[in-house]
């Protein structure tokens, strides 16, 4: 695969990674807040945050 190919193929995949996530949290009354952004500039690992962080988890030990 070319390279330009290729870079074209992951920015349609992260754009419709982030409209996933968008239209997800808009069906299931959730916020989606940071996540459709983090989701465009890191793909599956966006989506990954985006379904198991907790924001209400303290952090700490």
């Amino acid at each position: 695969m070319e390279f330009q190919a290729f870079l074209a193929a992951t920015l349609v995949g992260h754009i419709g990674f982030a409209i996933f996530v968008t239209v997800h949290a808009f069906a299931t009354d959730r916020d989606p807040g940071k996540w459709p952004f983090v989701t465009l500039a890191f793909g599956l690992a966006g989506i990954a945050a985006y379904f198991f962080y907790d924001s209400t988890e303290s952090g700490q030990i």
